[in-house]
């Protein structure tokens, strides 16, 4: 069931928003070579409880963290540790969500660790610009497809690889609501959208096909090809004039 918000909710859940996007962005200051991925979410941990708010992702189905981080050829999900520490060259993923005045914000941004390769950059710019492109497809009377058609036919048309075992969602009160909004599909299909939906888009676009393996662990999710791949993520309110962003500082 689709939930939609009032004015109300949706001030309270632009703050959470908010929360999460600052956290994010704190995730940018440790992107050096060396520095493990534990710290980076020790440090987004501490700012989420010093803000009086949750991480959402910590304990969340079990996760251990208050935040994914996936490197290279790492999709989402990656399990934060002391033992593995930054390259120049990587690419990181920061996927993060804070939880306050009951609701919860959902974002993610893929950062570049020094020079990182030719092809890895211009994969990061064109999931970048699936994710806007996405947003600017959410709007009253279109539909769930109409997102969905935006971020494959881009991707696509420069030879990536989209990924469906993964997608978008719903978000509010809880972490993942209704409905789904996948990176594939065709425009005009789906569920129509309308004023009050609050989505979490989020592009998860490959190097090389859109296969994907999960790892031992349960959780870390790789491309099946070993090529890297890149994660943007917006939470987002549809309004009479378009998709607003919530997760903005």
């Amino acid at each position: 069931m689709v939930v939609l918000k009032n004015s109300r909710e949706l001030k309270d859940m632009s703050e959470a928003c908010k929360l999460s996007a600052a956290a994010l962005w704190v995730a940018q200051t440790y992107m050096k070579a060396g520095v493990s991925t534990k710290e980076i979410d020790n440090a987004i941990h501490k700012f989420i409880v010093k803000a009086g708010a949750k991480p959402s992702f910590l304990g969340y189905g079990g996760f251990p963290a208050s935040a994914c981080i996936s490197i290279n050829n790492q999709v989402i999900h990656g399990i934060p540790s002391t033992s593995i520490h930054l390259k120049d060259g990587d690419v990181v993923s920061v996927d993060v969500g804070a939880f306050y005045n009951d609701f919860h914000g959902d974002n993610a941004y893929t950062f570049e660790v020094g020079e990182v390769a030719p092809e890895a950059k211009q994969l990061l710019k064109v999931t970048n610009e699936c994710l806007y492109k996405a947003i600017e497809q959410a709007k009253p009377g279109n539909r769930i497809g109409d997102i969905s058609h935006a971020v494959q036919e881009y991707a696509e048309s420069f030879g990536f690889g989209v990924v469906r075992t993964f997608v978008g969602h719903g978000v509010g009160r809880k972490l993942h609501e209704d409905p789904e909004v996948p990176n594939f599909g065709l425009a005009g299909k789906g569920m129509r959208l309308v004023k009050g939906m609050t989505l979490a888009i989020e592009p998860m676009i490959n190097l090389v096909g859109h296969a994907v393996k999960i790892l031992p662990d349960g959780w870390t999710v790789e491309t099946a090809s070993g090529s890297v791949s890149a994660h943007f993520e917006h939470t987002i309110v549809i309004t009479d004039d378009g998709a607003k962003i919530l997760t903005t500082k």
